[in-house]
């Protein structure tokens, strides 16, 4: 988790704030428009389908359109990343399992082409 979180320590995100993610919703750690875009990271992370227009109503309180345009588009991105990660049973800082795995019928892998 250390490495998880080590940009947003770099950026003054505290362990305190970490710590009161799980409950963002009653926390006074977080000001009403973060709250609005933990929601939506919460939704579109979950079950995207709760993206009612309610949160959009509650989106455009905090946020402008493009710019709830371009924090859905992070928060995708990385959630898509998260789930890559996952599924491939990557840890950070060890090397992808697919590297070192089989080619498919007709590719070489990169030991058999280099004559290993």
């Amino acid at each position: 988790m250390h490495a998880r979180f080590a940009l947003a320590r770099q950026q003054g995100v505290t362990e305190e704030l970490i710590a009161a993610l799980p409950q963002y919703d009653t926390s006074e750690l977080f000001t009403p428009r973060e709250k609005a875009a933990i929601r939506f990271a919460d939704i579109l992370a979950g079950d995207h389908r709760q993206a009612s227009p309610a949160l959009f109503d509650a989106l455009r309180e905090h946020f402008t359109e493009p710019e709830i345009l371009e924090l859905g588009w992070r928060i995708v991105t990385f959630v898509g990343y998260g789930r890559l990660i996952h599924a491939l049973g990557l840890e950070i800082g060890q090397t992808c399992p697919l590297h070192n795995a089989e080619a498919a019928p007709g590719q070489e892998t990169q030991a058999s082409a280099q004559g290993a």
